[in-house]
């Protein structure tokens, strides 16, 4: 920190401000402002244009390049100290650095709304509410008249003698507060303020924050026999904690991942510690929350974009006072600051959901190990399929490799079988042998789950007379067909419109939808067996908040024969009674111009394939292709996940592509088309001057989809063997970027480590 000012200077504070400009802003500092108060990462509110804005300290200095009369003062400064660690802004710098996106927007991402808006760093008092004398001794025949009224008193009294929080109860049932008024003016209740903080479900009077290494730890897996494998992976975390280290668990479906994370918590909670355990999106692990929750009797705090702005400042806060032991949260969650922390789990460790797509384009995977590494704290990775990255990281030996390679308990394996399709009558793309299948597990009682990953009921509308096809105006995709709401709509804009009745272009032809959709299959399901219960699982029925987890209720109650859904099927989920799992068009995945899509492919089959067999009654699996003599196919049936990576990667090494090499892609977009394509060149030429012979740069080229919500899109891919000379290409690219003729035209972005190059 510089000395004092003489009485002739002015100090000088370098800000970071969430705008997209790779630059710091000088402003001046209150004449009265004492330099020893004033540190890296604290919020100052300044004004910027017509004005203000939020932004962040990175240094004071005496000197600026800008003629001090011409600077402005800042408004005001928000917090007396940082609200982040000097290890954790340390992380920020070094994110931006290697992603290179501007300083304010990452230091930005590291905060909720609320703080980013400037508002006080304190959990908000909450109005709270608790059983009276007369509530407490209240029957429910006092309450006769109202149904709701009863539920409400109920609550409160399963829960005495604890206050409830409005988010809590809100948690329970949203339409509350009629009721609750109702006892209030009974008297059954009174109301008070609270500065509790912020506990989801289940947990509500029973809580508690860190524990210290004396208190006991509510553990109901005492009687739980662990295998060797098991024992040996809690074993060599538990024996690094307080270091840094990165361990990879690859277990089986349902080889007991859980209860490795679960063991390993516990001792970090005995530690008096805390643990941040990031899924790839909360939503769709709700088993993982009950679980926790049932486990631990400590204090955790959720975190993820269904959680209202108020919920998330105050989770944050949870975590960063050391109020809360464990976080559990989607990607935003990583940067959330852990006032004592003591281990990072990412479950799902391969899933694409944890690689931001638009903004501040991190690898919460990535960035994640970088932070353990800050922290001296270790980093489990969990998955039964990890990324090839990871594999390979691993086979390097610079992640510790925990193996599970049976599932717990007396549970076996399911069976996969290639049913070939080709030539034979399908109903609406299900075979006569897979419904012959289905009807056998029906008629036992057991459950079958269909996955398909495609939603709507078609995903083509075209004129069997002439040909015509529905098209997305705005993009170069076709328009998808959603026949129970009756519209088309293009999954990639979001534009829709009605079904025709006619054809628009030979006005006479008969339109006809091709090709398989969740809606379509679902149909298919219900005219074949009338009586049975079927659920729907996609984005289009589970919009609603709460409805996914009444459908998992409904499906894990026995009240669902039939589960049919996409993606969201495939992770996390317990289904005990799925006996089947069929998979209607596996052969989709096989022909892409990504070379990531083999890997997807083949890490969805295996999850798939997990939900079926999960108990005591094995489990089967039936993939319907055109292909059943395919490699890769034929590679994870009678070898596993493991023996197809090692293909993969032999592969991957002989291309040169990640994780053998390193990929940039520069992108950028336009109404007009020749923009982006003249700014990619002239990037491309700029950054031919800076890069090694150990650097590639390919391209200008078209998007595989070139328009998108109507806008052309290009691409420029670096590709180099050594990561340093890459970086080094990109730091003086960026540079120079804006002296592009037009760039304020275009839109570009700049995604290192891309997963995808769409």
């Amino acid at each position: 920190m510089p000395k004092l000012p003489d009485a002739t200077s002015r100090l000088i504070l370098r800000v970071a401000i969430a705008v997209p400009l790779y630059r710091l802003f000088d402003y001046l500092a209150p004449t009265d402002v004492d330099v020893h108060s004033l540190a890296s990462g604290m919020r100052l509110e300044v004004p910027f244009g017509t004005g203000k804005k939020i932004a962040f300290l990175i240094e004071v200095s005496q000197h600026s390049e800008i003629a001090l009369e011409k600077l402005k003062p800042i408004v005001r400064i928000l917090d007396d100290k940082p609200l982040l660690s000097a290890k954790d802004i340390h992380l920020l710098h070094w994110a931006s650095d290697y992603y290179h996106h501007p300083l304010g927007e990452v230091f930005n991402a590291a905060f909720p709304v609320s703080l980013r808006q400037g508002k006080v760093a304190r959990i908000q008092p909450q109005q709270c509410y608790a059983l009276t004398e007369l509530g407490k001794a209240a029957t429910s025949e006092q309450l006769k008249r109202s149904a709701k009224q009863q539920a409400v008193l109920g609550y409160f009294q399963s829960h005495y003698p604890a206050n409830l929080t409005e988010t809590e109860l809100t948690d329970w049932d949203k339409n509350w507060r009629p009721a609750v008024k109702a006892l209030l003016a009974k008297s059954l209740l009174t109301q008070t303020l609270s500065e509790k903080f912020y506990i989801s479900q289940h947990t509500a009077g029973n809580v508690r924050a860190i524990k210290t290494p004396d208190e006991t730890i509510h553990d109901n897996a005492s009687n739980l026999q662990l295998n060797t494998e098991q024992q040996a992976a809690i074993t060599a975390v538990i024996n690094s904690l307080g270091k840094f280290a990165v361990f990879l668990l690859e277990g089986i479906t349902g080889s007991g991942k859980t209860e490795v994370y679960m063991q390993v918590i516990q001792t970090v909670l005995e530690r008096g510690q805390q643990v941040l355990v990031l899924v790839p999106e909360i939503n769709l692990t709700p088993q993982l929350e009950q679980r926790f929750r049932q486990r631990f009797s400590v204090a955790m705090t959720l975190s993820h974009s269904n959680l209202t702005d108020k919920q998330r400042h105050t989770a944050w806060l949870n975590m960063q006072q050391g109020s809360s032991a464990i976080l559990l949260g989607t990607r935003s969650a990583l940067f959330t600051p852990l006032k004592k922390p003591g281990l990072i789990i990412l479950d799902e460790e391969h899933d694409a959901s944890f690689k931001q797509q638009e903004g501040f384009r991190f690898s919460a995977r990535d960035v994640a190990i970088m932070r353990g590494k800050l922290l001296n704290i270790p980093v489990l990775l969990g998955s039964a399929t990890p990324s090839l990255e990871s594999s390979h990281n691993a086979n390097q030996q610079r992640y510790q490799h925990l193996i599970l390679s049976q599932r717990a308990g007396n549970a076996v394996e399911p069976t996969l079988h290639l049913l070939d399709i080709r030539n034979k009558k399908l109903h609406h793309g299900l075979s006569e042998t897979l419904v012959s299948e289905i009807r056998k597990i029906l008629e036992i009682g057991e459950q079958v789950l269909i996955f398909l990953n495609r939603r709507g009921f078609a995903p083509t509308l075209i004129c069997h007379g002439c040909g015509w096809v529905a098209r997305c105006r705005h993009c170069d995709a076709n328009m998808v067909i959603h026949n129970y709401e009756n519209l088309l709509r293009c999954h990639h804009c979001g534009r829709e419109q009605r079904l025709l009745p006619t054809c628009p272009a030979c006005k006479t032809g008969e339109l006809t939808p091709l090709g398989l959709g969740t809606e379509r299959i679902e149909d298919a399901l219900r005219d074949l067996f009338p009586d049975k219960a079927l659920v729907r699982l996609d984005r289009d029925t589970t919009q609603r908040k709460g409805s996914l987890e009444r459908y998992l209720t409904q499906i894990n109650n026995g009240e669902a024969n039939i589960i049919l859904g996409t993606q969201m099927l495939a992770k996390g989920h317990h289904f005990p009674n799925v006996t089947l799992v069929a998979i209607v068009d596996v052969d989709s995945g096989l022909f892409s111009i990504d070379y990531h899509a083999t890997e997807r492919l083949a890490q969805m089959i295996i999850q798939v394939s997990g939900r079926a067999g999960r108990a005591e009654k094995p489990g089967k699996v039936i993939l319907q292709t055109r292909h059943p003599d395919h490699t890769l196919l034929n590679t994870l049936i009678r070898e596993g996940y493991s023996h197809f990576a090692q293909i993969a990667l032999a592969e991957r090494k002989e291309a040169a592509l990640p994780p053998f090499s390193y990929h940039a892609l520069l992108r950028a977009q336009a109404g007009n088309p020749n923009l982006p394509l003249a700014f990619l060149q002239a990037a491309a030429t700029i950054a031919k001057t800076y890069k090694t012979d150990h650097t590639q740069i390919l391209g200008p080229v078209s998007a595989p989809m070139e328009k998108r919500a109507g806008l052309f899109r290009y691409q420029l891919l670096f590709q180099s063997n050594k990561r340093s000379d890459l970086q080094k290409c990109l730091n003086e690219l960026i540079a120079n970027i804006d002296s592009i003729t037009h760039v304020k035209k275009i839109r570009w972005s700049l995604d290192v480590d891309p997963v995808d190059l769409f």
